[in-house]
């Protein structure tokens, strides 16, 4: 027989450490790899929200979206064009070459021949066609006629402007007599004013860019260069400047603005900048009735420190940091807006489903009892806004505030973002309920700023600097009418004619709102004398 040897003690101990390594190890294993788990399913959760957040914006429905980029070999042909003309041919002179103009008629204007004329004579006074120190009548030697475009509703015609021109029939030395030319936006422009708002109408209020313009005034035989367009918008626009300046005033004035920015596209040579255009609106009411457009190059505080200066009322804006930075310093009452608030926690689809549904019912409530307060008085609406508005208020600080500092949310998510979103603005929350006319929501600016979100697609770009100061200037009037249920051709029309000749001191006599007024009042006293 073959005799078994028993293991030793030592040889089974030995096996026993080793066996207990391994299993420590096997357990340090799947720690590291439970918590290479962990990490990858955070991971791919907030991957999967991105991606879902992504999907929105590109399938789902908005009312706005980021403009694409501008190709740099696109060719020039929406917005302002340059006034700059380049590639053209030279010719040599002594010394140097000198550009050559071109006289292809690019630059003209050419009209059909059958197109219709109204004649308008204007003459002097008959007191004047006589010598005041000789008494003798005197002598028609001629006429001025000016020929300017004119636009009516649904057709084209030329405006025929005749002026007798009169002489002493002894002593040419006095001179010439004719009457003056009625006052016009832009002097020597083949243009009558009616014209030129029909096309200020259709580029910012139909978002048309200029070379669309072109095509449609093509089809009625009527050729007009874009650069000439260009250039007489944006001689509309510096000559609309101080009605511009005015309702700027009168907003500042108010006490109570919403503002906000959005980025445009500034053309160059090699490839398009990036500029802003903020959107200011200002006066009382649910919906106050003024709104401009400020042209900047950049994004800089700098230029929101400029835009209210002086200005010491309710501010409503989204949380950039020009507009914090002015709530922080106690120099405006900030109201944050409650929309973008919202927008944060419904965009925060993981994490915590049911404390998300939470806010957001709690931030329902709050805007239902804003359309109850703002059906009521101003007292009665700050009655509101204390008893019932500030205890949910108070409440979702406190709920917030717990759910960031539990520590069991993801650092990355969108749900971490809107709590720390939220908790940036505590201080100024109950803000607008401090005044009767402040509002819960900056949606006032979001919808003034809505059309040059649209136009630009069109569009695309502004030509150059002065462009985009002109197209601020005439987008403020032509979005205030719209606002306003004004038709912004027949504003613009009416007050085009009469600006020049209008006293300085009462420029607010032709803004759309006193425009409006007016009107009305016009109306109202011609029906009453003719039922009478």
């Amino acid at each position: 027989m073959i005799a078994v040897q028993n293991p030793s003690i030592e040889y089974l101990e030995k096996e026993l450490v080793l066996r207990n390594q391994k299993i420590t190890e096997q357990n340090q294993t799947i720690t590291t790899q439970n918590q290479k788990i962990t990490k990858q399913n955070d991971k791919i959760i907030y991957l999967e929200e991105q991606l879902n957040w992504l999907k929105r914006q590109i399938f789902g429905k908005k009312s706005e979206r980021d403009v694409s980029s501008i190709n740099e070999n696109q060719p020039e042909f929406e917005g302002f064009e340059k006034l700059e003309v380049t590639d053209q041919p030279t010719k040599p002179v002594a010394g140097h070459e000198r550009r050559q103009p071109n006289r292809k008629g690019q630059e003209s204007i050419v009209l059909p021949k059958d197109l219709p004329v109204e004649t308008v004579i204007i003459d002097i006074p008959e007191e004047q066609k006589i010598c005041k120190e000789t008494g003798v009548s005197l002598v028609r030697i001629g006429e001025e006629t000016t020929l300017k475009l004119t636009y009516k509703p649904g057709s084209f015609y030329l405006k025929e402007i005749i002026r007798p021109k009169y002489a002493h029939p002894q002593q040419e030395e006095k001179g010439i007599f004719t009457a003056e030319l009625p006052d016009t936006l832009l002097p020597k422009c083949r243009a009558d004013e009616s014209f030129l708002a029909f096309i200020l109408t259709k580029k910012f209020a139909d978002h048309m860019p200029l070379y669309r313009i072109c095509e449609e005034l093509q089809r009625h035989r009527i050729t007009i260069s874009r650069k000439l367009l260009s250039q007489w918008v944006i001689r509309c626009g510096m000559a609309l400047m101080p009605l511009y300046k005015e309702m700027k005033k009168l907003i500042l004035q108010s006490g109570n603005i919403f503002i906000d920015e959005t980025p445009v596209k500034i053309q160059e040579k090699v490839k398009c900048n990036t500029g802003y255009m903020w959107v200011i609106v200002g006066g009382h009411g649910a919906d106050p009735p003024y709104r401009i457009y400020d042209f900047r190059e950049n994004r800089c505080h700098d230029n929101v420190i400029d835009i209210l200066s002086d200005y010491r009322g309710n501010l409503h804006s989204d949380k950039y940091g020009a507009y914090e930075r002015l709530g922080q310093l106690k120099i405006v009452n900030w109201c944050p807006c409650y929309s973008h608030i919202r927008r944060k926690f419904f965009e925060a689809e993981t994490g915590d489903p049911i404390f998300r549904q939470w806010v957001l019912r709690k931030i329902k409530y709050l805007f239902m009892l804003e359309r109850v307060a703002w059906a009521r008085s101003p007292e009665e609406r700050l009655r509101i806004r204390q008893e019932q508005e500030i205890p949910l208020i108070e409440e979702l600080i406190t709920k917030i505030k717990g759910k960031l500092t539990d520590g069991r949310i993801l650092p990355k998510s969108k749900l971490r973002e809107a709590l720390g979103y939220f908790c940036g603005l505590i201080p100024y929350l109950k803000n607008y309920t401090k005044c009767a006319w402040a509002r819960l929501d900056n949606n006032v600016a979001e919808r003034a700023i809505r059309p040059l979100a649209i136009g630009r697609k069109n569009w695309l770009f502004f030509g150059s600097i002065e462009g985009g100061e002109a197209g601020a200037v005439i987008l403020s009037l032509v979005q205030t009418c719209r606002g306003l249920g004004i038709n912004p051709m027949e504003y613009l029309e009416d007050v085009m004619r009469r600006l020049m000749s209008h006293n300085a001191q009462k420029l607010h006599e032709l803004l759309p709102d006193q425009w409006q007024l007016r009107r009305k009042t016009q109306a109202d006293s011609h029906s009453s004398s003719t039922s009478s």
